[in-house]
Formats: C-alpha cells, sequence, structure tokens
C-alpha cells in the first residue's frame, strides 16, 4: 500500500511539474522561413552508360546514313560524356568502331568519320552530331565550340575539340 502511494505521488509530482513548464499565453502568429536552396552548377564528367552507348552510336550511324548494325559500338579509348549545368547540356565525343561486316563503315571510319561530338538538351533524348574525323588534323576547324568546363572535365586542351590523345 505504501508502494502504491509512492507511485501515486510520483505521478502526481510529474503531472505539476509537466503543468508548469506549459504556458498559457497564445502561440505567437510571428513566423520565420528560412530556405536554403543547394544547386550543383558544377560540370560533371559522366559515366557512359548502355543506354547512352547505344544512343550515340544510333545517332552516329543514322548521321553517317548507315544501319547500326554497321558499328559494332564506341572506342573506349576516346569517348568522353559530360553535362553541363550553365546550359542544361550533354557532351559526348566518340570514335566508332566498324563492324568487320561492314565495308563502308570501315572506310568511313578510315577517312573523316571516324570521330565525332555530339550535344543533347537536357529536355531532349536525341542526339545531334557533328562530325569532327579531322579534329586533330593541322588547320582543321572544329564544328562544335565545346564549353571550357566540358573539357577540363575531359582533361582536354582548352579550345580544342579532340582528345589529347587520337588512335
Amino acid at each position: 500500500m505504501i508502494r502504491a502511494w509512492h507511485v501515486g505521488t510520483a505521478l502526481l509530482c510529474s503531472a505539476c511539474l509537466l503543468a508548469a513548464c506549459g504556458t498559457s499565453t497564445p502561440p505567437s502568429t510571428t513566423s520565420t522561413t528560412s530556405t536554403t536552396t543547394t544547386t550543383n552548377a558544377v560540370t560533371r564528367d559522366l559515366v557512359v552508360t548502355p543506354a547512352v552507348r547505344e544512343g550515340l552510336t544510333a545517332a552516329d550511324a543514322a548521321y553517317h546514313s548507315l544501319p547500326v548494325s554497321d558499328y559494332t559500338g564506341l572506342d573506349p579509348g576516346v569517348t568522353y560524356y559530360a553535362f553541363d549545368p550553365t546550359n542544361n547540356t550533354y557532351y559526348a565525343a566518340a570514335g566508332l568502331i566498324p563492324s568487320p561486316n561492314s565495308q563502308r563503315a570501315q572506310i568511313g571510319v578510315q577517312d573523316d568519320g571516324g570521330y565525332n561530338l555530339f550535344t543533347r538538351s537536357s529536355l531532349t533524348t536525341t542526339w545531334t552530331v557533328y562530325n569532327d574525323g579531322l579534329g586533330a588534323a593541322q588547320g582543321s576547324i572544329c564544328p562544335l565550340s565545346i564549353p571550357a568546363a566540358v573539357l577540363a572535365v575531359w582533361n582536354w586542351k582548352p579550345k580544342s575539340c579532340f582528345p589529347p590523345r587520337l588512335p
């Protein structure tokens, strides 16, 4: 019985203490809102996923008026992909690998169609192709002005339009 009395007394004291912490003043109607928006406005080098690889190969094949089957993919040694948030554009650069069964693709890659630049708005899935097959040749003109931030994440020379080392 004494034990029950102690428990009851403890509960009553706790209730009084909690009631004392409360206030009878109505809550204030003034509020302060702090909004912090963080944007990652940094150009990023991206991984070339299988879907991106397929999209670039298909766009390049269509650009050269050849079926996708005339290519086996993109040269991994000179394939680049990045996103530039300042203009909401994806950039890519790639060398095509011709199918051993397509003489037209082999000739095209050997001559001036083996390396291309690509752009795509973040709002679309369609790539625009720029032929840069002669990009490393002396006196050639770049068909696309690649932003300096993209060149930097790709480790390309400033104002260039081809990788440091084309195979």
